[in-house]
């Protein structure tokens, strides 16, 4: 049955919008703003003691906002985003958290201005929450935002805006991850910006509303007020720095910082040959039982001082949870420009978004129509898209001498998700992600070695939780966390490994725990290569039953692979949800980094080092990058010329045929 756009929802069907045009929509709202010219006039010194308040602004709502919440997710792993922005809804800076997450909470502000000024009014005190992904503030429904506008005398100054990944927000599976279904009436119900805090206290009717979808509804309510109290944190700040620079200083720099991050990457692109790449990233799998592969396409053009990401082509939405809606892709696109193109550059988005066009047609895997479903569109078709944005813009840069340097392979191709529920060891309900693949492997740089399990470029402070804190917040015990042999793309610079957890339910009162896995990279690498380079391995998830694993450990053994247990192994497709019972053991392997260049012209020396230090197998090393090694593990010199002179002369006789 083909997805349709049901009526009603073109009002949700965002189009995006210019300051000029926010603030022609704005209903009668008095916004207050500053000109170029007011801009332009603050002093070099105010403009950075400002700005820099500004930034440190930011990184205290995301210090309060951990320090509120109660979810490991936030606590330990950093996936959440704190953003301040302007009247308009325009950000003005983000900080170093989950910056997909915080690249369209300008959509959800605007569209809060157009349609809520006059009924049920934005007043000082209030704030908004959202979690619907076709108006912003988020990739999936999961991603739930709280808005709040910053008054002074009597106009709009500016937004506020603290969004996390919520750990269950209903829908049929636990966690929200609905692995059978087939549009966003299987998931979580998508909500557009509703008043949750009038005059500074929360609505108790809407938050009783917000509550009742969750099966750990205490936890989320901890973390609604965790983002209203980093909101509120902010507010505060931004006030006192108010009263200290006046209104007009404070807007003259948010202004100037848009500004200034627009001509400075204008300046960058540049220096940039003009010219047009293209790529494409392949899913595999939009629900449980689906064995088919879809594309997203994507040719990205240079010219003078501009970037167009054309994504014309890309597959029509599927039924399934994996596609997502046009936050999703501007999801994709902005952690990429941040990271490749910014990393000189002050991280202002509402003046980085004029430097770009996205052509998309709606009603394709990454830019869906209502009712398509978006329950994994953060790590799905989103996470696809930033694939493809990293590989083009790698491949641009790596025509420059000097700007080169910046670009990174595709870190982590995909994300590993493996979800428990049930009741904790204390006897409580309890959901959880496990985060572990929050350390995937890094992309390979052009004059160095992509970082081992070194995080994820679109959460620049992402954290894996200690192993420690799940097994005392979730009842679970590990066999090991490890990086793991081979996992990362070969190339002349390596790409960083990936790893790999093993555990097991422990003491549930219940016996065991429910699982729900989602795991896409199975058929085919997600984690590309640039300029010869190779892929990253493919994901692996096994699922062991009726194991001896707890035998083994009371008898002082620790299992060392899987080899050690004993038991029924299932590899697993990419969907599954299930009973983990006391015997069983889960094993999930996920990706490492893209390599850059040809394996052949890696050091030897290297090679050798990376054997010894269990990166990369003997196998590997002598089939993939030729290198014969002797003995005792030093390259054996004549029988890696010999190896290499024969992949080359193979090379030829195929490409000749």
């Amino acid at each position: 049955m083909p997805l349709i756009n049901i009526a009603g929802s073109e009002k949700f069907a965002y189009k995006l919008k210019t300051s000029a045009e926010t603030r022609a929509l704005a209903r009668g709202l008095k916004l207050h703003s500053v000109n170029d010219d007011d801009a332009a006039a603050v002093d070099a010194l105010t403009y950075e003691v400002v700005r820099h308040r500004l930034a440190a602004i930011a990184e205290e709502m995301g210090d309060a906002l951990k320090r509120m919440s109660g979810s490991v997710v936030v606590t330990d792993c950093n996936d959440f985003g704190a953003t301040i922005l302007d009247e308009c809804g325009d950000s003005v800076i983000v900080g170093l958290y989950n910056t997909q997450l915080a690249a369209s909470v300008d959509m959800a502000v605007k569209w809060t201005l157009e349609n809520r000024g006059v009924n049920p009014g934005i007043q000082p005190g209030d704030m908004f929450f959202c979690n619907d992904p076709w108006v912003g503030g988020g990739l999936h429904q999961n991603d739930a935002t709280i808005m709040a506008p910053l008054f002074h005398e009597g106009e709009i100054f500016g937004w506020t805006a603290a969004v996390c990944h919520q750990v269950d927000l209903g829908g049929v599976s636990p966690g929200s991850w609905s692995v059978e279904g087939r549009d966003v009436f299987w998931e979580s119900t998508p909500v557009p910006p509703v008043k949750i805090v009038e005059g500074g206290k929360i609505r108790g009717d809407i938050e009783d509303m917000y509550l009742r979808r969750s099966r750990v509804p205490r936890l989320i309510a901890l973390d609604l007020r965790a983002k209203i109290g980093a909101n509120n944190i902010a507010q505060e700040r931004l006030t006192q720095l108010i009263e200290k620079y006046s209104a007009k200083t404070v807007k003259a720099v948010m202004k100037r910082m848009m500004n200034d991050a627009e001509r400075r990457l204008r300046a960058k692109l540049k220096e940039l040959p003009d010219g047009e790449w293209s790529g494409v990233a392949h899913q595999d799998s939009f629900r449980s039982g689906d064995r088919n592969v879809y594309k997203i396409t994507l040719k990205m053009t240079k010219k003078d001082d501009r970037l167009i990401f054309d994504f014309t082509g890309t597959d029509k939405e599927v039924e399934g949870f994996a596609n997502c809606t046009l936050a999703g892709l501007r999801g994709g696109i902005m952690p990429i420009v941040l990271t490749m193109l910014c990393g000189d550059i002050p991280w202002a988005p509402g003046g980085l978004y004029r430097c770009f066009d996205i052509i998309s047609e709606p009603g394709t895997i990454n830019n869906c129509n209502f009712p398509a479903g978006i329950g994994k569109a953060s790590v799905a078709s989103a996470w696809a898209t930033q694939n493809v944005v990293s590989e083009t813009v790698g491949t641009m840069l790596s025509i420059h001498p000097e700007h080169r340097k910046s670009l990174m392979c595709v870190c982590c191709g995909t994300w590993d998700l493996a979800l428990l529920a049930g009741l904790d060891q204390r006897g409580n309900p309890f959901v959880t992600m496990v985060c572990d693949s929050m350390a995937g492997g890094m992309g390979a740089r052009v004059d160095q070695d992509g970082v081992d399990t070194g995080g994820l470029n679109c959460i620049p402070m992402g954290r894996v939780a200690d192993v420690e804190i799940n097994e005392f917040s979730f009842p679970m015990l590990y066999l090991w966390r490890r990086e793991e042999m081979d996992s990362g793309g070969p190339g002349r610079f390596r790409g960083g490994a990936g790893g790999s957890s093993c555990f097991i339910p422990y003491d549930s009162p219940i016996g065991g725990v429910h699982l729900v896995v989602s795991a896409t990279g199975k058929a085919l690498p997600q984690a590309t290569g640039l300029s010869g380079g190779y892929p990253a391995g493919t994901q692996y998830d096994v699922l062991l039953r009726g194991t001896n694993a707890r035998k083994m450990l009371a008898g002082g053994r620790i299992p060392g692979s899987l080899d050690d247990l004993e038991g029924t192994a299932d590899v697993l497709q990419q969907h599954l949800e299930t009973h983990l019972n006391d015997e069983d053991v889960y094993f999930t392997h996920w990706q490492g980094g893209g390599g850059y260049g040809d394996p052949l012209l890696r050091n030897p020396v290297l090679v050798a080092r990376d054997v010894a230090k269990q990166k990369v197998s003997k196998r590997a090393a002598l089939e993939v990058y030729g290198v014969a090694l002797a003995a005792n593990g030093t390259v054996d010199v004549p029988a890696t010329e010999a190896a290499r002179h024969a992949m080359r002369e193979k090379r030829a006789a195929v490409a000749l045929n």
